[in-house]
């Protein structure tokens, strides 16, 4: 039996990975660092190389976390619709909140595409990621899926790329407001209302 695998070596692994995680959120990748792990987790600075292989099981450990909390919340968010038809703003509302997160301030919206960016330039999260983004894609299908939105895989990843760009391009306006320029791309893509038969 390894330490990580007693109870007190689990109960400290998980405190390391939630403290990465809350430096991921605040900071971006750049922020996980050994020492500012340890000090937001309350513990030694040698127990990150203890628990950890090396900075980078670390990150993912943490990229992982955060994500699997996101999606949680994006499932939970979802156990709680109706099936009856919504109006396509709450349909958009429902989707943004699931690409963009509800916090709605530039920062935290910059952040969120500065870590998808620099994803990119570590090859170790890759695996980690495209699983997520599978469980994602699963998730906003079925957003649209109950929101009687008919829409398939290919059109899923156009509606996605819409947004991203819509975003990205928000992020260098003189006063930006990325969710406003994702909402009005959204509300172009997405069909508009059908009357409902009754």
């Amino acid at each position: 039996m390894t330490a990580a695998s007693t109870p007190k070596g689990e109960r400290r692994r998980s405190a390391l990975i939630e403290a990465a995680a809350a430096l991921l959120a605040e900071g971006g990748f750049d922020a996980i660092r050994h020492r500012a792990v340890a000090e937001r987790a309350g513990l030694p600075l040698a127990s990150t190389t203890y628990y950890f292989d090396s900075l980078d099981d670390l990150i993912t450990a943490a990229a992982g976390h955060k994500g699997r909390a996101e999606l949680d919340e994006g499932w939970a968010q979802l156990a709680e619709l109706s099936t009856e038809h919504r109006d396509r703003e709450a349909v958009v509302e429902l989707v943004l909140d699931q690409l963009l997160g509800v916090d709605t301030r530039y920062e935290a919206v910059l952040l969120r595409y500065e870590q998808l960016v620099a994803t990119g330039r570590r090859p170790y999260l890759r695996p980690l990621m495209r699983a997520m983004q599978g469980e994602f894609h699963e998730l906003l299908a079925e957003i649209f899926r109950r929101s009687d939105v008919p829409i398939d895989e290919h059109r899923l990843k156009e509606l996605i790329a819409l947004v991203d760009g819509a975003v990205v391009n928000a992020l260098i306006e003189v006063d930006p407001d990325p969710r406003a320029a994702a909402r009005a791309m959204l509300r172009r893509a997405l069909p508009a209302d059908q009357p409902q038969q009754g």
